[in-house]
């Protein structure tokens, strides 16, 4: 690991120490050869204080066993009409995997105890269809869960609840995952896959407000076997959790790179805006040069060392993500001829594509004519046509710039195409 890797994973610690996350694995994975490390992962989260509770689905077990028996399983997923045939698969499976998941923690040195924390109900009859032993959860015996957690306890929970008559219902894990994170307050609530995220109309979701979540719901768009996830985690958001992330289990130390990370590997939902532009402080200038680094290098954004920067730090605004600096731009004012130069507009290769540019270049002009300004510059050797598509900068010469821009200009031999744009008072 490289001490950058470090720093990065240091800046979460406080505020993840002693916060709840729940892990809902599925039955895919526990049995896929990477499970190992998912638990090594687990077994990380615990050594930094966090508190975790692992519950799993037991589908592809279900499944495997009932072609094993012969015999047609009537649901896999606990969401369909389980008959008393499937309710004893998926005792079957649940109790196996369960045991299974028990042994690898132990192998890990974490302390682990199954438990009857879920208490169900009968799905019922819907639009005249008995569901049987499908079950339906009522309640999260949190006081159970808290105990344990409270003695360094990982809580594994199978996808089984339990009513008040000792009668046992074959229930959804997604679901379950939910009730379980809104009881216990979790601020992460995380659903290991066998694929890469939520995946909408061929494309992958990398981040989205549970409000647009909520409106993608209302079409098609999802494939079958990601609309579980996709109304799971907009259902634990609107709840109150504040993430939901969704990852590939076969993906070694993706959990950490998922938890630890801006740009993770899979999908974030996220209850509220958690997106922000703020402006840069002294303790950002690190962050900016890092940022920057490689176009510097490609010679796409001039060079600026630490006392430049330093010098004009009022100039520059940060575009932060869960307070990790991902993107960054200046403004530089010309009070006396009513110009500005936005300059310095970079983002992160990991959140390209998702319109920070645009907000940025948008953020910029609203300074610009909060300033009283009429005009504004860029300066650009490669991505004129970006500002001229996206932001409406025309071609103008270097005769645009203020006079001491225009001797720094001279001077850097760069030969940068000058944008202009006329700011029309709003």
């Amino acid at each position: 690991m490289k001490p950058t890797d470090l720093r990065g994973i240091l800046q979460y610690i406080p505020r993840f120490r002693e916060k709840t996350f729940i892990i809902s694995i599925d039955g895919a994975i526990v049995t896929d050869e990477n499970f190992a490390n998912i638990l090594l992962d687990v077994a990380v989260l615990r050594s930094l204080n966090i508190r975790v509770v692992l519950a799993h689905g037991a589908a592809a077990q279900v499944k495997a066993l009932a072609d094993e028996q012969h015999v047609k399983a009537s649901d896999l997923d606990g969401s369909g009409v389980t008959d008393a045939e499937t309710l004893k698969l998926a005792l079957t499976a649940a109790n196996r995997l369960t045991h299974e998941i028990l042994e690898g923690l132990s192998a890990n040195d974490l302390r682990a105890a199954s438990s009857n924390a879920v208490t169900a109900h009968p799905l019922g009859i819907i639009q005249g269809v008995d569901h049987l032993f499908t079950g339906k959860v009522e309640r999260i015996d949190v006081d159970l869960l808290q105990t344990l957690l409270s003695q360094g306890i990982v809580p594994v929970i199978p996808p089984l609840g339990f009513d008040g008559d000792g009668k046992t219902y074959r229930v959804n894990s997604d679901s379950v995952a939910v009730a379980v994170a809104d009881a216990l307050k979790a601020i992460k609530l995380i659903y290991i896959t066998s694929y890469d995220g939520l995946i909408h109309q061929g494309e992958l979701i990398r981040q989205l407000l549970v409000a647009d979540l909520n409106a993608m719901l209302q079409k098609p768009g999802f494939a079958p076997e990601m609309v579980s996830k996709a109304r799971h985690a907009a259902a634990a958001c609107n709840a109150g959790v504040q993430r939901v992330h969704i990852i590939n289990g076969r993906v070694d130390e993706g959990l950490l790179a998922e938890v630890f990370s801006n740009e993770g590997i899979g999908t974030l939902i996220y209850a509220n805006e958690y997106q922000q532009v703020r402006p840069a402080k002294k303790k950002d200038i690190r962050s900016i040069q890092m940022l920057t680094k490689n176009s510097v290098e490609s010679a796409e954004l001039l060079k600026r060392t630490r006392t430049t920067i330093e010098k004009q730090l009022n100039d520059y605004y940060i575009f932060e993500i869960d307070r990790n600096p991902v993107a960054c731009v200046a403004l530089h004012i010309y009070p006396e001829f009513k110009k500005g130069e936005l300059a310095c507009l970079y983002v992160s290769p990991s959140h390209e594509n998702q319109g920070i540019g645009q907000k940025l270049l948008q953020f910029a002009e609203n300074k610009a004519r909060e300033s009283g300004l009429n005009e504004l510059l860029a300066l650009s050797t490669q991505a004129f046509t970006y500002f001229q598509s996206k932001g409406g900068f025309s071609e103008g010469t270097p005769d645009d710039l203020p006079p001491v821009r225009r001797e720094k200009y001279d001077q850097s031999g760069r030969n940068s195409k000058v944008l202009v744009k006329r700011l029309v008072k709003t």
